[in-house]
């Protein structure tokens, strides 16, 4: 006996249709899988047999063929198993009602005795059914994440015995319930968190600095000795973050679901991501890869923040990969059988120290590096790496007199956060009809459009740009971080004292290159 099933398969957030085919013909008792399958799918053959049997439900005693196609695309993960285990249970006539069942969509894992486990995945596959106007089958553990899309009829099952229960008609799909009207994700708000800008001494400039990043979308690099609070300021960096809309939440939630990295109970990314990975990360653990091709720390950082602590202990070849999304926004990963394309729009933040010791330029403790050591030390990050990275700002040792609790003060995470919302809203209605949001997304000749100058203006800016020897690609980015120190000070045009702001947070590059 023959019977097909749909499904899908995943290549990065694309989802293709699947056909599962399964042929019970004549032939020694055997289970035969073709159509490129990966080993898991492989293995397969083993829990699925073993499901139905522990589920009391006969398997053929006969040549099992099961052809997933099309058989020139990549099949991996477990997500098979199901509709592998339902299309046999229609050639044993377990399942009738054939003409029923043509217009599912089944995806799902199958432990060995029955249970359905979830798949990663299950957003993409989901939204895919629902503009096919089909009916997905899934495990039900998958449905808060599947009920997030609108307009789709879902069926949850937990195990084999509660499928054949629901589609033989034992079971009214009321038991289960058909949910074509699937929770709606709520607008999302600020994430609350008990670390304050009040908590880092002292850090002015460094606070204005992450400010300016947080409003206007810049990437950071923040250089100052051990201890002078760097991690502690990018810590409290995501506070400053204006919430996530919905339409981004599930942007970032699609990534997260592809990589598995959702957790049972937060079916919906409601707050914008801070990765912060180790500096002996490989290269495709930042950017993705793998012979499944998973999504990176870089994207699953989308529209949130990347941190990399002690950046020069990276080695050179990664971050050298970075230069390119940092750039686009998206990454693209290529396999011999594969291409994916994966979002990859992040703030970038970054913290070093000016030397292998740390304490070059300190006032608190003598360097003891040479001067080839500084030099090799800060050579490990290369120029355009350097450039692409808006804002450069010093961290000092703050004074020990500031350490007194009562000399505490400054500005909150609350109040900066206003002044962040104020600019970003400025942002959003300047850029109401253009594809992008945020100031740092502008490229090329965008850039001139939306951050013009007077003439004054411009023969300050290339005066300062003919002094620090910067590049186009500096220039660019002054002009969009003094658009961006405009939008806090509620300005509509550029004003010099922006410029030399903007100017300001780029001499670094004059230090590197002396």
């Amino acid at each position: 006996m023959f019977f097909r099933l749909k499904s899908y398969a995943l290549e990065g957030l694309q989802v293709h249709p699947v056909d599962v085919e399964v042929d019970t013909g004549r032939g020694l008792p055997s289970t035969v899988v073709v159509g490129l399958p990966g080993k898991a799918i492989m293995e397969s053959r083993d829990r699925v047999k073993t499901a139905l049997v522990n589920s009391s439900m006969p398997y053929p005693r006969s040549k099992v063929t099961v052809n997933l196609t099309p058989a020139d695309l990549r099949k991996e993960g477990p997500l098979y198993d199901l509709p592998i285990a339902m299309a046999i249970m229609v050639c044993t006539e377990i399942l009738k009602n054939q003409e029923s069942l043509k217009n599912l969509r089944v995806v799902g894992e199958l432990s060995l005795d029955g249970i359905c486990r979830p798949v990663p995945g299950i957003l993409s596959m989901a939204e895919a059914c629902r503009r096919e106007g089909a009916t997905l089958i899934c495990p039900a553990d998958n449905l808060p994440e599947a009920s997030l899309v609108e307009g789709l009829n879902v069926y949850p099952v937990s195990s084999l015995e509660e499928l054949e229960k629901l589609l033989s008609g034992q079971i009214e799909s009321g038991g289960l319930k058909a949910f074509s009207e699937p929770t709606k994700s709520s607008p999302t708000t600020r994430p609350s968190t008990s670390k304050d800008f009040l908590e880092v001494v002292g850090q002015t400039a460094a606070k204005r600095a992450l400010t300016i990043a947080a409003a206007g979308g810049h990437n950071l690099l923040m250089l100052g000795p051990p201890g002078s609070g760097k991690s502690m300021l990018a810590e409290r960096f995501p506070g400053l973050l204006p919430p996530m809309a919905n339409d981004e939440a599930l942007e970032v939630t699609r990534i997260h679901s592809v990589a598995g990295a959702l957790g049972p109970d937060s079916p919906l990314v409601q707050e914008r991501p801070f990765r912060a990975p180790h500096h002996t990360i490989s290269e495709p653990a930042l950017i993705g890869g793998g012979s499944d091709a998973r999504p990176g720390e870089i994207s699953l950082s989308h529209r949130g923040t990347l941190f990399l602590d002690e950046l020069p202990e990276f080695p050179r070849k990664t971050l050298e990969v970075l230069r390119q999304p940092l750039e686009s926004g998206s990454i693209a990963i290529h396999r011999a059988r594969r291409r994916c394309q994966y979002p990859a729009n992040f703030n970038l933040l970054a913290a070093m120290n000016p030397c292998p010791c740390g304490y070059h330029g300190s006032s608190v403790r003598a360097c003891r590096c040479s001067p080839i050591q500084v030099s090799r030390y800060r050579n490990k990050l290369s120029g355009p790496l350097l450039d692409r990275v808006d804002i450069h700002v010093e961290v000092s040792d703050p004074p020990p007199a500031s350490l007194r609790r009562q000399s505490r003060n400054g500005p909150s995470t609350a109040e900066l956060a206003k002044k962040v919302n104020h600019a970003t809203t400025r942002q959003e209605h300047r850029y109401k009809d253009e594809p992008w949001h945020r100031n740092g997304d502008l490229r090329g000749g965008e850039v001139e459009r939306f951050c013009p100058l007077d003439s004054e203006g411009e023969t300050f800016l290339i005066r300062g740009l003919e002094e620090l020897g910067l590049s186009v690609r500096a220039y660019h980015k002054v002009l969009l971080v003094a658009r961006t120190i405009a939008d806090i000070e509620d300005e509509d045009d550029i004003q010099l004292d922006h410029l030399s702001e903007a100017l300001n947070y780029r001499l670094l590059d004059q230090e590197w290159s002396a």
